[in-house]
């Protein structure tokens, strides 16, 4: 009997052992989607309204298909050009796989489609159920074609395979006029036996190709048009998948072949594939969780896969990028895009740093490049929030560059007329931004976009300030602090909002504040979505609103007061009363009763959000407003985690009830993070880190930096 017990117990530990070693090796990449945020978004009681005829709203605009973190490259179905990110998840052809994306109706570059048998039709019906996707590959059947195609690829590369049902007159399209940006010219040629090259204008972009087989003959239909195209026709023989090689650069054909050569060369496509698994596992593990439902995991996971899909790389392997005055230069750091400022400052910027430092560092460089050759630090649509970017990344730690030369950069963006903010002579002499007196406005009226405008110069004077202060600059310290107060100069004390002012002082009239303006007084967002906007001076704004109580009062309006479904902005979408999720003006409002200790008022608001806002929809695919290159994600991210850069500038974060019960955090100094939440429910109590009750709801970065434990009780 002992025997058989001992038996027993030894069986019962082998298979707990085993138990937790299958639960290590599950793949984080396993729980990313890549089609969420590919369906429209179509419910009235999410959107706020009625969808007009033939609209779909701006929701998701996510792509499914192939990248590595931050790469030049990602490779994708395009079932619509100009349509965002190319592919609409309700779509039912695909007419070619493109090798750029982003998700703003731009880039979608060098559409590349096998035909077989094509007899004049370009593009192929195909079914999501013989489709599939993870991070760092894509594949689709396409049914006019008979054709498997998988992708993957590298950084500069993409990799393509055609899996022909028919190996008799294989075909392959570059649809090279086409492009979500405008083509303006293009060319392309045979090179070798095996091999094409070429240029696509408009983006500028440079390509070499090598398939695997002879090149029959290259037919090139309107050269240089926008209507013309090129079909690759491959000799008959050989068997077995055909493989397409591709190399981009942003230099030239030289670089794109040197681009090829050196992150493919001989590799097979399953090692590539590989090597995009292993380069997203990495990533994804930074972050592991416990508990929590296998949904929000799917979520999390997918969120963070999204954020770091921009800004992307530029410069090719030889260090080779074009600069802003179109030169081409090389350098010791990694040139990208500038990042989506007005989106992402918030969040994404923040996260980034959080995980992959050594991007964000070069992305500052990148700025400051494009700062030393135009005069100006790059902003992005509205805002100067390059400074708040730049300042929260240094104020991290992540301080390998040269601050002084791009602190005058931003010195300039700040005061120059002319210049990084438009409009910044009057911001400085008045306090804010006037516009003018418009007798019937509407969502489409061109104007300044004033108020939006004075309160998120104000924000990124009091980011400038904090460098300033680090560097000693008292004199421009104590002036910029000074501006930082400029928010106050559109608050109206009759109404209690934030309002538009003309040029002589008075109060624009009327005033509706629910109606949304796309840059009329406020950008895209009416008043009740810009007056809790003051994330530097969250005491000040309290008191405009005589302090706790009224403060809260008006906050609870903004979650309650219903949308009027006759305001369509096409983008100011997913209300919550007047509150916006599906576009970011307001995204720091949920977090706001925070500081008037009220926290558990802004737990329901986040996790309303949090459980209904995202992978929603019929195939649990939408998303509640474009993820506008990873903000929409980040918010989710940080949210689902506990953690929030309330003022992303500052180096701490707000402490929110995360949806897991234990989140280990490795930070980028290799130093752990446990947030731990034992309990069911979500109303913080208590706040402990390491060990010590704290008294606010604010932890310092210093835990990322030294690693750590918080522990959340909640009720």
């Amino acid at each position: 009997m002992k025997s058989l017990t001992k038996s027993l117990t030894i069986l019962l530990i082998i298979s707990v052992a085993m138990l937790h070693q299958s639960q290590a090796q599950t793949k984080l990449t396993t729980y990313v989607n890549t089609f969420i945020g590919t369906a429209p978004l179509t419910d009235p009681k999410v959107l706020g309204y009625e969808l007009p005829e033939g609209w779909r709203s701006w929701a998701g605009l996510t792509f499914p298909g192939s990248s590595l973190p931050n790469a030049m490259v990602q490779l994708s179905p395009v079932t619509e050009f100009g349509s965002g990110a190319g592919y609409e998840y309700e779509d039912d052809t695909i007419y070619g796989f493109a090798h750029t994306n982003k998700g703003h109706w731009n880039l979608c570059n060098i559409p590349i489609l096998p035909l077989s048998n094509p007899k004049g039709k370009f593009g192929s019906k195909f079914s999501h159920k013989r489709e599939s996707a993870a991070p760092g590959f894509y594949q689709v059947y396409l049914d006019d074609y008979q054709v498997n195609v998988r992708l993957t690829s590298t950084l500069r590369c993409g990799f393509h395979e055609y899996t022909y049902q028919n190996n008799i007159d294989r075909q392959i399209l570059l649809s090279m006029g086409k492009a979500n940006s405008s083509v303006n010219t293009w060319n392309i040629e045979q090179a070798g036996s095996s091999a094409i090259q070429g240029f696509q204008g408009g983006e500028n972009i440079y390509f070499y190709a090598v398939v695997n087989g002879k090149i029959d003959k290259l037919d090139i239909t309107d050269a240089g048009k926008r209507s013309g195209y090129a079909i690759v026709h491959l000799a008959d023989g050989s068997k077995g998948p055909v493989e397409l090689k591709i190399g981009l650069s942003f230099v030239s054909i030289a670089n794109a072949k040197e681009n090829l050569e050196k992150e493919i060369g001989n590799k097979t496509f399953t090692q590539i594939r590989k090597e995009a698994t292993e380069k997203w596992e990495t990533l994804l593990s930074n972050i592991q969780v416990k508990g929590g439902t296998e949904k929000q995991k799917q979520l999390l996971y997918s969120c963070l896969y999204r954020s770091f899909l921009w800004p992307a790389l530029r410069s090719d392997v030889n260090g080779e990028f074009r600069d802003a005055k179109r030169n081409v230069v090389k350098s010791d750091f990694n040139y990208y895009t500038e990042p989506s400022l007005w989106d992402t400052y918030r969040n994404k910027d923040v996260l980034l740093g959080l995980i992959t430092p050594k991007v964000t560092l070069d992305v500052i460089k990148s700025m400051k490049d494009v700062g030393d050759k135009t005069g100006f630090i790059p902003t992005f649509f509205h805002g100067d929030h390059g400074a708040s970017s730049i300042a929260g990344a240094y104020l991290r730690g992540i301080d390998d560059f040269d601050i002084k030369g791009t602190y005058q950069i931003l010195l300039r963006n700040a005061n120059v007329d002319g210049g990084a903010r438009p409009f910044v002579k009057e911001y400085i002499e008045k306090g804010y931004i006037s516009d003018p007196d418009v007798k019937n406005p509407h969502v489409e009226t061109k104007a300044k976009a004033g108020v939006s405008k004075t309160l998120e110069y104000a924000y990124d004077d009091y980011s400038l300030a904090q460098i300033a202060n680090k560097l000693g600059d008292s004199s421009n310290y104590h002036t910029l602090m000074t501006r930082s107060k400029n928010y106050k100069n559109v608050f109206d004390p009759a109404t209690r909002f934030m309002r538009g002012r003309l040029e002589n002082g008075d109060w624009i009239k009327p005033f509706n504040p629910q109606y949304p303006y796309y840059e009329y007084m406020y950008r895209e967002a009416n008043a009740w979505q810009v007056s809790f906007y003051a994330p530097h001076d969250m005491p000040g704004l309290i008191e405009l609103y005589g302090g706790a109580e009224g403060f809260e009062s008006k906050l609870d309006s903004l979650f309650t007061l219903p949308w009027n479904p006759k305001y369509i902005a096409r983008n100011v979408e997913t209300m919550i009363g007047q509150y916006c999720q599906g576009n970011q003006p307001d995204h720091e409002a949920p977090f706001a009763y925070t500081f008037i200790g009220k926290p558990e008022k802004s737990q329901k608001i986040i996790d309303k959000i949090l459980n209904e806002l995202y992978g929603i929809g019929e195939e649990g695919l939408a998303l509640s407003g474009m993820d506008d290159a990873g903000e929409m994600s980040a918010w989710y991210v940080f949210s689902a985690l506990g953690l929030y850069p309330f003022s992303a500038t500052d180096p701490n974060y707000i402490v929110t009830a995360p949806l897991f019960d234990e989140i280990k955090w490795k930070t980028n100094t290799g130093k752990l993070l446990t947030i731990t939440k034992p309990g069911k429910g979500r109303g913080i109590n208590q706040i402990k880190v390491n060990g010590q009750i704290s008294n606010g709801y604010f932890i310092s970065h210093d835990l990322f930096k030294n690693g750590g434990k918080v522990e959340i009780s909640t009720k």
